[in-house]
Formats: C-alpha cells, sequence, structure tokens
C-alpha cells in the first residue's frame, strides 16, 4: 500500500489548483473556485425554477379566456331582463301616480278633468275652482289649489319623455300609441283618463 502522503501529494483536479485527497485533518476539501462554480450553478437553477414556474402557459389562459366568456354570456342576459323589469316598474309606478292627482283634482274642481293643454298644466300649477292657471304657478289669493306634480310631469321610462298627447276617442275605448319607445303621456281630457304611450304598455 503506497504512503498516504506521497499519494495526496501527487493527486490534483486542477492543474492551477491542487486538491488533495484527504487533508491533514481527515476530510476532502473543495478548492474556492469549484466551490464558487457550484453556488453560482445552484443559484441560476434555481432561479431559472422559480420563472417557470410562476407564469402562465398559453393553454391555461385561454381556458381562462373561455370561461369568462361563457359566464358573460350567461349574465348579460339576466341583466338586460332586470333593466326591462325596472323600467316596468317604475312605469306603473309614474302612471298610478299621474291618475291619482287627477282624481284629486277632480275632486277639488268640481268634478271636472284637467283639459289636457299645455302638457298638462293644471297639474303643475296652482289653479282657481274652475281650473284657470295662476299667472306665476303659485299659491295666491285668487289661486289657492295648489298643484298636484311637483316641476314636471314623470317620465315615460322607456322614451325618456313626459309629453302629453290628447286624444278625442269614445270612452271605452283605447287610443293609438306612438311606436317604440314611445312617447310620453296619452290624456283624454273628455273622461280624465291617461295611458303610456307605448304600445307594448298602453293597456296598463
Amino acid at each position: 500500500m503506497k504512503n498516504n502522503a506521497s499519494f495526496r501529494g501527487r493527486t490534483r483536479l486542477f492543474p492551477d489548483n491542487p486538491v488533495r485527497m484527504a487533508s491533514p485533518d481527515g476530510f476532502f476539501h473543495a478548492p474556492a473556485r469549484l466551490v464558487g462554480c457550484i453556488g453560482q450553478m445552484g443559484y441560476a437553477f434555481r432561479m431559472r425554477r422559480q420563472r417557470t414556474t410562476s407564469g402562465f402557459t398559453l393553454i391555461e389562459v385561454l381556458i381562462v379566456v373561455v370561461v369568462m366568456a361563457v359566464l358573460a354570456g350567461a349574465m348579460i342576459p339576466q341583466f338586460s331582463t332586470s333593466s326591462n323589469d325596472s323600467r316596468e316598474a317604475s312605469l306603473k309606478h309614474n302612471l298610478q301616480s299621474l291618475r291619482t292627482q287627477i282624481e284629486l283634482y277632480k275632486i277639488q274642481h268640481l268634478g271636472i278633468a284637467p283639459d289636457g293643454t299645455n302638457n298638462l298644466k293644471q297639474l303643475t300649477s296652482a289653479t282657481d275652482v274652475s281650473g284657470t292657471l295662476s299667472p306665476t304657478g303659485l299659491v295666491d289669493a285668487t289661486h289657492p289649489v295648489a298643484s298636484y306634480v311637483q316641476g314636471a310631469l314623470p317620465t315615460q321610462a322607456f322614451s325618456g319623455l313626459n309629453t302629453v298627447k290628447l286624444d278625442t276617442g269614445a270612452a271605452g275605448t283605447l287610443p293609438t300609441a306612438t311606436a317604440a319607445p314611445g312617447g310620453g303621456w296619452i290624456y283624454r281630457a273628455s273622461t280624465g283618463q291617461i295611458w303610456v304611450d307605448h304600445p307594448n304598455y298602453l293597456a296598463y
């Protein structure tokens, strides 16, 4: 068996940096250059692995896009239906409010309904008991009956208009509505009836 000292002295891994198989203390000691090279390789590997695992693949992105498109397609009709229901509710509320105010007007004006002129101005201005409008629109000594609707008439929810179209049809018949989205309101002065100026909601 060869002498350990002479064996250690002849063993080299790199010509310019002798590395002995075993040091005097009995343990292997790698050269500083080799240790630094291994450390850099390990760091580069970890960074490459981190970049690889932190992103999304093209397939994953496409799957997410498809799922979002399906959800959007399912939700948009529901939003549309909800919006339509909200407009219908607003329409019914405004129509009922106008009908109520017309009936109150008749009670305080000897049973006579508003004549419908000037966009039902008799509902939005102070009047006397015969229906004559106050010059200022406000209550005074000769026009003691206050307005029934503050400001302007409510709008028709589908058209956004509050204009009043006068109708002269016979009692018990429906008027002719403006094509969708319609106008504002249809008023028949002979009976005090009011309708929605929209073909789909005329029967309300």
